[in-house]
């Protein structure tokens, strides 16, 4: 492939759903709870080899922790105010909260990253109902508010993720709310295959812990490459992904140039991705197309560093992705 036809795009985190995660609308995440994802504890999809109790577990878990994001309510000298948020299903609303200062003033000047002063993921704890939303500011009482409806009861993990006027890096804080209702969790196996909206999205490459992974997602429609990818916050793609196990916050790199304005280019998007651990991983990618935002969803095993297989048996190939 032309390197010219490669596309840039970013990723705002690997976020890790963990389905024994509760509260309750602006309630803060139990300290206990919060001690263990800030330990790093393993994955629970695959079983006695992710035994948080075991030696190998114990030795990997400090070290992937120390480079997770969004684990906590509070870190970098900020704090998630309380989130207030609708408490039912299908009933429209908002959710409303404030950054705080180490004093526990409300913040009200943020840098822009990513073509907004600050990302919201909200998405609930098995995973499902994943929405990539952005909040206003009210700069006079530092309040944020976005719209939100619930579509299903359950647990549902809020994330922040911003950068404060002067800061030298991003922050990510994390809340809980609790939806009313009886909650199905679900449970999804392994693909590498999405279809949304009439289109067809392709995942290649492979995850593997410990190091940066190249992807490649290629989008086409009725069989034929979609070359008019636009760019959505400054990219041509926007990367999330969920494991199964601890929740935390992963940055992932973007590969290629930043778009032009007014740029189009397809079919291929790609990302380089840094996983702590090997475990299942729910990948989402936002991409917009005649000004309509559609997200593609899958669901991959990543490996060990150093194995020579991932569990990713039938990927698809790799196009050209580089770093």
């Amino acid at each position: 492939m032309n390197p010219s036809q490669k596309l840039a795009a970013y990723g705002a985190g690997l976020v890790v759903a963990f389905a024994g995660a509760y509260g309750i609308a602006g309630a803060v995440v139990p300290d206990s709870v919060v001690a263990g994802w800030e330990r790093g504890s393993t994955s629970t999809h695959a079983g006695a080899e992710h035994n948080a109790g075991s030696a190998a577990a114990a030795s990997t878990a400090a070290p992937a922790a120390a480079a997770i994001k969004g684990v906590s309510l509070s870190a970098d000298g900020y704090t998630l105010g309380p989130v207030t948020a609708p408490v039912v299903p299908n009933v429209a609303g908002g959710v409303d909260f404030t950054v705080l200062d180490r004093q526990g003033a409300p913040v009200r000047e943020f840098d822009i990253a990513h073509e907004k002063q600050l990302h919201l993921i909200a998405v609930r704890a098995d995973g499902a109902h994943y929405q990539h939303l952005h909040p206003t500011l009210d700069t006079a009482s530092g309040r944020w508010w976005v719209p939100v409806t619930w579509p299903e009861a359950g647990t549902y993990r809020i994330y922040a993720d911003f950068t404060p006027t002067g800061a030298k890096s991003s922050t990510t804080l994390t809340r809980t709310v609790q939806v009313d209702g009886a909650a199905i969790a679900q449970r999804r196996e392994a693909s590498r295959i999405a279809q949304v909206d009439g289109f067809t999205a392709v995942l290649g490459g492979d995850l593997a812990a410990g190091g940066s992974s190249d992807l490649t997602v290629t989008i086409t429609r009725d069989g034929a490459p979609v070359i008019d990818l636009e760019p959505y916050l400054g990219a041509y793609g926007h990367l999330v992904a969920l494991r199964e196990g601890d929740l935390a916050y992963l940055h992932v790199h973007a590969t290629g140039a930043e778009p032009l304005p007014g740029g189009r280019s397809g079919p291929d998007i790609g990302f380089a991705a840094e996983v702590p651990t090997a475990g299942r991983y729910l990948l989402y990618l936002d991409f917009q197309v005649d000004g309509v935002v559609r997200t593609a969803q899958f669901v991959v095993d990543a490996r060990q560093g150093g194995d020579e297989q991932g569990g990713n048996a039938g990927a698809a190939p790799s196009h050209g992705v580089g770093h």
